[in-house]
């Protein structure tokens, strides 16, 4: 039998020091402001569109670009939170109402463009489905990086919510380079290519942490 202090001394020999993880908030920050340079490098590149002055006038489109922003930085805070394991599920809920507000505005201005021109302008957009997915896919990838730690908690919603978060703030960034004046197009390309990020995480995004933890 082993004495108790032997025993102690034992495990102390090999004892190596923990690294503490930085605080959400710090975390959600850093990764924001890497998708932001990421997303600031694309707009940079391809340059603004043409009307962006007079864009950016209009009520509606600051409340959409907005709601669009605060979406994603939210949805990063809230992965961040539930990475760890103490802190409530309830952290999932944070981006909703900033995404409702989002769709809700995008819904209005549905209606309108349907009481003034009877239609509701649908086309194919091929090229916001390929900025938003191309971007959002790398960026959800770092994020799971970032949260490797939570590969045995709750990896799933982790990686939904970096999904969410990343396709979110790529939709702002093309928003300021493409020009889509009907509302219906932005819902249709914009959020079927955040849809498409956001299951794509959820479905591949645990594997990725898993592999990042290991």
């Amino acid at each position: 039998m082993m004495r108790t202090d032997d025993l102690i001394r034992q495990l102390a020999a090999d004892v190596q020091p923990v690294r503490r993880l930085p605080t959400p908030w710090r975390l959600a920050a850093t990764w924001l402001l890497f998708a932001l340079l990421v997303i600031g490098a694309a707009v940079i590149v391809a340059g603004l569109r043409h009307d962006i002055a007079q864009r950016i006038m209009l009520p509606e489109e600051r409340v959409n670009l907005a709601t669009a922003l605060l979406t994603g930085i939210a949805a990063a805070i809230a992965a961040f939170q539930l990475a760890l394991p103490d802190r409530s599920a309830r952290w999932a809920l944070l981006p909703v109402p900033f995404a409702a507000a989002w769709l809700s505005g995008l819904g209005w201005g549905c209606m309108r463009d349907m009481a003034e021109d009877g239609s509701l302008g649908l086309g194919t957009s091929f090229g916001c489905l390929r900025f938003i997915v191309g971007f959002g896919v790398p960026l959800t990838v770092a994020m799971c990086w970032m949260t490797r730690h939570a590969s045995a908690i709750r990896p799933g919603p982790v990686a939904a919510l970096g999904g969410l978060a990343a396709a979110a703030v790529c939709s702002v960034g093309l928003s300021l380079i493409h020009h889509l004046d009907a509302a219906a197009m932005i819902l249709l390309w914009h959020g079927g290519s955040i849809v498409i990020v956001t299951l794509v995480a959820w479905a591949f995004g645990p594997r990725v942490m898993r592999v990042a933890a290991a």
